[in-house]
């Protein structure tokens, strides 16, 4: 028998990686001649970095960044692939929102320069192309930062160009009257495609500022605000095109930067990395693959991995299990989606505390009575 186990993170208590490892343990339990074949995936959030190397393999380099504010420094790695000329990096490591307390975080305050000086570090080493996860981000200055960061010039209101030693945050979007492009920016012959597994346009009712604002800390009159300078920068900048693409407001409207400013492109993160780990070659020959995540409910259905997994599971004829911490799906959709069953790891009702914690145990647990299950089936 050959398993693929594709699952994404399980958020605060397991990455990808480590919850493949969890399901082959019980895996092996069950059935100790099984044939694992181990995938961690992502979507183009956390976890991009190590789903690529694992597909990929190559090398993570770690560079002392500005953080999200941009008076802080930060640890940040990223990956150069096998090929010594793809680089894949988190917006998050440099820019995310799990590096600010709770009180540091407000997006007119927040900066995207020091994932910009992870561009531009990626480029020294060799980079000519760029995948960038878009994701967990704590800002919403449509780039203009990351911009800044990787020697683009950028004019203000008054004429002047930004200084590189003051990064540019989310309240100075409307004094932005135009960037420049080939003025020797380091990006400049660099393919940057950006990963991101949201739909949302830079601007309006689902816009960066409106939908994503409050969760970065951002109160009713800062979003407001934020969206009315989103707007008038796409307009001063002639990018309204680019502003109103699917995608544009992931990470506070970088995906809407990459486009404007860096010319690059929006691809579907669990597409693109599918496509990295090869993963339909993958399922040639499969007999069963397991996905999982967090939690599987509405939020799933719009481009996360596990419900990509199912997708391209069914196209190859291949029945796929979701193990979930809990899910609120309705089973006929999972079914159309190419999920064959679903089942939440946690054995009874337990505080939410002991399941994080005790995550691991669960999932191998769960993985052990499915495959069970299966082979009696098969019986």
């Amino acid at each position: 028998m050959r398993f693929l186990l594709a699952p994404d993170k399980f958020k605060g208590c397991l990455t990808a990686a480590q919850a493949a490892e969890c399901i082959a343990e019980g895996i092996r339990a069950a059935l100790p001649d099984a044939e694992l074949d181990l995938c961690p995936i992502a979507d183009g959030g956390e976890g991009t970095v190590a789903a690529l190397l694992s597909a990929r393999g190559g090398r993570l380099i770690t560079r002392r960044v500005t953080g999200p504010l941009p008076e802080m420094q930060v640890d940040a790695s990223f990956a150069m692939l096998d090929d010594n000329t793809t680089a894949v990096i988190e917006m998050s490591a440099a820019s995310g929102l799990a590096l600010l307390p709770s009180a540091e975080r407000n997006p007119l305050n927040t900066t995207t320069f020091g994932t910009g000086e992870l561009i531009a570090a990626a480029v020294r080493e060799g980079a000519t192309k760029i995948i960038l996860g878009l994701g967990g981000s704590a800002t919403i200055d449509a780039g203009i930062g990351c911009a800044q960061a990787c020697g683009f010039t950028i004019l203000t209101r008054d004429g002047e160009p930004t200084s590189i030693s003051e990064p540019l945050c989310g309240r100075d979007l409307p004094n932005i009257l135009m960037i420049k492009h080939g003025r020797g920016e380091v990006t400049a012959g660099v393919q940057i495609i950006a990963a991101t597994d949201v739909t949302n346009p830079l601007f309006g009712q689902q816009g960066a500022a409106r939908i994503f604002g409050p969760q970065k800390g951002a109160t009713p009159p800062i979003v407001e605000l934020l969206d009315s300078n989103l707007i008038e920068l796409a307009r001063r900048t002639g990018a309204l095109a680019e502003a109103q693409h699917p995608g544009a407001g992931a990470a506070g409207g970088l995906g809407f930067g990459v486009m404007a400013f860096f010319r690059g492109r929006l691809e579907s993160g669990f597409e693109l990395i599918a496509d990295a780990a090869d993963l339909t070659g993958r399922l040639t020959g499969t007999d069963l693959c397991f996905t999982g995540e967090g939690r599987l409910d509405g939020q799933s259905l719009a481009g996360k991995a596990a419900i990509g997994i199912g997708k391209l599971c069914r196209l190859h004829g291949v029945p796929c299990v979701a193990l979930v911490g809990s899910f609120d799906v309705n089973p006929e959709v999972l079914t159309t989606n190419g999920i064959t069953a679903c089942f939440s790891i946690c054995d009874g009702p337990i505080p939410l505390e002991t399941a994080v914690s005790d995550a691991g145990r669960l999932l191998t647990q769960t993985a052990v009575n499915c495959v069970r299950l299966w082979m009696g089936r098969l019986d």
